[in-house]
């Protein structure tokens, strides 16, 4: 029989985190710990409103599946127990992070592929005045890959005051979701000038049909509007990239099965996260290992990691250490 505990932490940021759709100050996740024969797997996840999660849910779904994880539910039964989000996430992870403790081994044998390595990972700039942008950027332009949020209202100064610090990094524009074909359109000669290296999700997920038919000098990528595997075949006709989250996909299973579907389309293939602790980013790095462009720094805006966990390098992510989380 196993033991299952979940619970919900609030994670204080050292900074406010900015985007399009509003502020946040604190880390709200909720984590999972599995037990059996000794071991004890961890998991976390983010709910998220965007997708109608809140920590009350999660924390309800997961307690409805307490009776199946205790009599031995594994990855696969889980897949048809919780839908994809934020609490089937948590769970997923403590499940293999239990399986690699029991079996002596790590997750990335368990995946048959090689351990994650040191990674170039993007460091974000979030929204602000133009001039506090640029000083922010001026701070991490050593970084090789930056992240910009920007919202409708006169992005292109922020864009050209972010470049103008960091005049070497390569840059992802993330509006999240607050532009439309128009200003796309726009906006994709300045794009071009300031070296972008992709567009991710400029438009709402629900209206993104506008993209169909549309041939971007910068390649764009779908967040909002891919989960699972099954919104691909839409995907692909509108995006050229896939940014896979785990807290989407929900968990490491699925995230690997819709990595490996990108790819098969020939899409290109983005790892993210929410803002979270390193007890999100250890799995993530899995899919980040196969991945084109990785962003993967929520830990960098906590004002206390939990001990052991990943580490930025101006931009490159430590894996974390043995131990922490899917090693033994």
């Amino acid at each position: 029989m196993r033991s299952l505990a979940f619970r919900h932490d609030s994670l204080p940021l050292n900074r406010p985190f900015r985007i399009s759709r509003g502020v946040r100050t604190a880390a709200e996740v909720i984590v999972v710990a599995i037990g059996e024969g000794g071991a004890t797997g961890q998991g976390e996840g983010v709910p998220y409103a965007r997708y109608g999660e809140t920590i009350e849910s999660a924390l309800a779904q997961i307690e409805g599946i307490g009776g199946a994880i205790a009599d031995g539910a594994g990855r696969q039964e889980l897949l048809g127990l919780l839908p994809p989000g934020a609490a089937r996430n948590a769970v997923d992870c403590a499940l293999w992070d239990l399986e690699a403790r029991l079996s002596g081994t790590d997750v990335a044998a368990l995946i048959g592929a090689p351990a994650p390595e040191r990674l170039v990972s993007a460091l974000t700039i979030v929204i602000d005045t133009p001039e506090a942008m640029a000083a922010a950027a001026a701070e991490v332009a050593a970084a090789p890959l930056l992240k910009v949020k920007v919202d409708a209202t006169d992005p292109e100064a922020r864009l050209r005051a972010v470049r103008a610090a960091a005049p070497g990094a390569a840059l992802i524009v993330d509006p999240n979701e607050s532009w439309d074909r128009a200003l796309i359109e726009r906006l994709m000669p300045r794009l071009v000038e300031l070296k972008v290296a992709m567009l991710e999700q400029p438009v709402p997920a629900g209206d993104d049909a506008c993209l169909e038919g549309f041939t971007p000098a910068v390649p764009i990528c779908a967040d909002e509007a891919v989960h699972t595997a099954a919104d691909l075949d839409t995907v692909a006709r509108r995006y050229q990239i896939v940014n896979v989250k785990l807290d989407k996909a929900g968990g490491l299973t699925a995230a690997l099965e819709l990595a490996r579907e990108t790819r098969a389309r020939g899409l290109g293939l983005m790892t993210g996260c929410m803002v979270s602790s390193s007890l999100s980013i250890a799995p993530a790095m899995h899919i980040a290992r196969l991945s084109d462009f990785a962003d993967l720094d929520g830990p960098t805006w906590l004002a206390e990691d939990r001990p052991g966990g990943v580490r930025d390098e101006s931009g490159y992510m430590v894996p974390p250490a043995k131990g922490f989380w899917g090693t033994t």
